[in-house]
């Protein structure tokens, strides 16, 4: 069974998370996920979230901190998330891949219909947020 290894980012910005839909024409089509991408071959995950983010939004980012990684069994394939926080340091949102981007408060993101491999992230993210929150 082919074992994915993925780079994501939680994209931050006034108190909102990035949100991306998947296309019809995509693996899980229309579903909701953090925006990035397969890692290559000795490519660092930071790299690729770069990389992956100039292609499919037309954003540059700051990667901040990294939240353990998740792996997720689908029925024909398995999928490691490497999930980092990260901030827009400069570009415009352009969906060059995805139907759709919305920004919520953290508290709204079980709101969409996500990948299932992204809810472990989510999890891990609002706990994280819980932790140093007052």
């Amino acid at each position: 069974m082919k074992h994915l290894q993925v780079a994501c980012a939680i994209i931050e910005n006034e108190g909102k998370v990035l949100a991306t839909q998947r296309s019809n024409s995509m693996s899980l089509p229309l579903k909701w996920e953090f925006p990035g991408g397969k890692i290559d071959p000795f490519e660092l995950s930071e790299d690729c979230l770069r990389r992956e983010l100039i292609e499919e939004l037309g954003l540059h980012i700051n990667i901040g901190r990294a939240l353990p990684p998740q792996t997720h069994h689908y029925p024909t394939f398995t999928v490691t998330l490497y999930p980092f926080v990260c901030t827009i340091e400069s570009g415009e949102i352009t969906l060059h891949e995805h139907t759709a981007a919305v920004w919520l408060p953290p508290e709204k993101l079980n709101t969409l219909d996500w990948a299932e491999a992204d809810w472990p992230v989510i999890e891990s993210y609002l706990s994280r947020l819980r932790a140093v929150s007052p």
